[in-house]
């Protein structure tokens, strides 16, 4: 008999492309696959393009600190519950698996309450607020860090790391210098400011350019509406707002990546062994967790790392030749490692759930 499996998770593609590099492995182990995301989220995109049945529910933020957006946000979280409660019973899943983020709140509480068991996956080193609502109602989760495990029950902490699409791996350097026209003759910078762009870092860049144009040519990922119409042309540099199937031979072209401290960002880069500069969103933006994400690389001698506080032109330019002389350390540090095989390991957790629901 077919086993039924609901994926969850949405908001930025970090909590889609994990989802997504399991769809191979779950298709070859006889799964029926269901999505259920945001009604207009970026997940919806990419798991449609991925040819999966996609059910959308309304979905509302928790927020920490005051939003007018406060008062209306519950409503739209029981919404949802509820609409996820109606997939659920439609589809009775043998197995959920959520990555995350705010959609995945009443799909998980759902599942709770129709004794589904759930999968849940923790990206950064801390977890954030959805996850630690989800967890009470999790049979597993499942994290990225050595130094996660002591925030989670010790019945249900894994160290799994993270899903990584093995089609990332497949990428080839000179398909991605055809798809940039750039030469083969000179060292290629990838920037990468995550799936909604980074301002900071394309600021940041931006205003270099010429200098590092003198050594470097640049393939500039810039995130949504980001595109600056004045570069366009020069020579050297090459700038996307986004980009999906030839990512792979990008990451094959580029000798160094400069990127934000997003954990599946992160994780891609060691998979690939791609020497990198991190540069993690303020604690003064965010919860702080890149901040942690990018210590804990740096600390393992996986990453150079430079806080926004102390990203001005001169140590940008610093930081960028540094790693660049030294990237066959940082190559050798990142082989050393052994990167689980979270896709392998994930699965088998689903197997085992589903088996342990039959015998009761």
């Amino acid at each position: 008999m077919m086993k039924k499996i609901i994926l969850t998770g949405g908001g930025t593609a970090g909590h889609v492309t994990p989802n997504l590099a399991l769809l191979p492995k779950l298709k070859e182990r006889g799964y029926d696959i269901r999505y259920i995301g945001s009604y207009q989220g970026i997940e919806k995109k990419l798991i449609e393009g991925a040819g999966i049945p996609y059910e959308g529910i309304s979905s509302g933020k928790l927020r920490r600190y005051f939003d007018i957006k406060n008062f209306s946000d519950p409503f739209r979280v029981i919404k949802g519950y509820g609409e996820a409660l109606k997939i659920i019973k439609t589809y009775q899943p043998d197995v959920l698996f959520s990555k995350g983020g705010f959609v995945a709140v009443p799909v998980v509480l759902a599942a709770r309450h129709y004794k589904v068991p759930a999968i849940i996956h923790e990206s950064d080193i801390t977890p954030g607020l959805a996850n630690k609502i989800c967890i009470p109602s999790a049979a597993k989760v499942c994290c990225n860090f050595p130094e996660t495990m002591p925030y989670l029950p010790e019945n249900k902490a894994v160290l799994s790391g993270s899903p990584i699409r093995e089609e990332l791996l497949k990428g080839d350097r000179l398909s991605g210098l055809q798809y940039t026209h750039l030469s083969p003759d000179r060292p290629v910078i990838l920037i990468i400011g995550g799936s909604l762009g980074s301002v900071k870092v394309n600021t940041a860049i931006r205003a270099i350019l010429s200098q590092l144009l003198e050594t470097f040519q640049v393939i500039h990922i810039c995130g949504k509406e980001h595109l600056d119409d004045s570069l366009i042309g020069l020579p050297g540099y090459v700038q996307y707002e986004y980009v999906d199937k030839p990512l792979k031979h990008l990451f094959a072209a580029a000798d160094i990546v400069i990127s934000r401290a997003g954990a599946n960002s992160i994780c891609e880069l060691l998979a690939l062994r791609k020497p990198h500069l991190l540069i993690p969103l303020s604690a003064a933006a965010s919860r702080g967790d890149q901040i942690l994400n990018a210590k804990s690389f740096q600390k393992q001698g996986f990453s150079s790392v430079l806080e926004e506080e102390a990203l001005n032109d001169t140590t940008l330019l610093n930081a960028i030749h540094d790693l660049y002389h030294q990237r066959q350390d940082y190559i050798h540090a990142m082989e050393q490692t052994h990167l689980n095989n979270a896709v392998e390991t994930i699965l088998d957790l689903l197997d085992s759930c589903i088996a342990s629901k039959s015998k009761h």
